[in-house]
């Protein structure tokens, strides 16, 4: 036997109309050529599909089984279609993020949130389990974007700019370096830093002061909550230093200061991952324009 979708079409719609001449109607299609295609079904199942001497016509029991594998598969079928038909006009796919900045979780929910609104048929997953094969995922298609603050040459890959960010010093309000105008990397080597549990590699305060300058924090604690972090920091158990977004309100709260790294200051960018085919794509462009923009909001706020 080989059976195709029109089969089954022809079947339900022979069964729905009870009748060829109406069913043929239904199908666009004259009698004759539906009587042939009934025909041509019945020689290869080897036995009649349909009682013909009854009015309506009626399905035999070869026929009733075709029927019962029609409504199982044609639904399915026409689900699929629609599904190939949103992915065309770009209403739905896949959203599946991976970040290497462990902070993120501070405004990526709140765009996520906007984003939904919108685009509420991509199926949207965090993996924040990727954390350290992010970008190799991304090229392997695991994953659809990735939230890093640092851009590579990758083939395939496109690393578009988000929002600049800086890092800063976080401290109790009696912590002896609140009185500094600004931090430098000598000041923390007797220090307990808290940290996000992170490698090196992906931590501001090493790459962009201890480890340029060879210094070594008296201890590390590593935390995975920021608001942990900050009641740590609160209670002038450790230092921290996090993205200036995360301490939007601890600026104004008289437990805390923050204070710049370096005289000068440092500034960061953070950059979205994407497969060059996927980035001008309707709904990554919007997450995009959402992602850049959410971060400015909220110190606003």
């Amino acid at each position: 036997m080989h059976l195709e979708l029109r089969h089954l079409r022809t079947i339900r719609a022979i069964h729905e109309a009870g009748g060829l001449a109406r069913a043929a109607d239904q199908l666009h299609m004259t009698q004759s050529a539906l009587s042939h295609q009934v025909k041509g079904l019945e020689d290869q199942v080897g036995m009649e599909l349909f009682v013909r001497r009854s009015k309506p016509l009626k399905l035999s029991v070869a026929g009733l089984k075709l029927l019962r594998l029609a409504e199982r598969v044609l639904p399915e079928v026409a689900a699929t279609e629609e599904e190939f038909r949103a992915l065309h006009s770009g209403k739905s796919g896949r959203l599946h993020i991976a970040m290497e900045c462990h902070a993120c979780f501070d405004w990526l929910l709140p765009v996520l949130e906007e984003f939904r609104k919108s685009w509420p048929e991509v199926d949207v997953d965090i993996r924040a389990g990727l954390s350290f094969g992010a970008l190799p995922a991304l090229a392997r298609e695991e994953i659809d974007l990735v939230i890093s603050s640092d851009p590579e040459q990758i083939d395939g890959i496109t690393f578009t700019p988000l929002f600049d960010y800086a890092p800063v010093f976080v401290a109790a309000a009696g912590h002896p370096l609140a009185a500094k105008d600004y931090i430098e990397a000598e000041d923390l080597r007797d220090e307990l830093l808290i940290t996000y549990p992170m490698d090196r590699a992906r931590l501001d305060v090493f790459t962009e002061m201890l480890t340029p300058a060879r210094i070594e924090p008296r201890s590390i604690r590593q935390v995975e909550l920021t608001a942990v972090i900050l009641m740590l920091v609160a209670s002038n158990r450790g230092v921290a230093v996090l993205p200036d977004w995360v301490v939007r309100d601890a600026r104004s709260n008289a437990e805390f200061v923050t204070r710049p790294l370096t005289k000068e200051g440092v500034t960061r960018r953070m950059y979205a991952a994407t497969r060059d085919e996927d980035t001008t794509k309707p709904f990554m462009a919007h997450f995009i324009r959402l992602a850049r923009t959410e971060p400015v909001k909220l110190q606003r706020a």
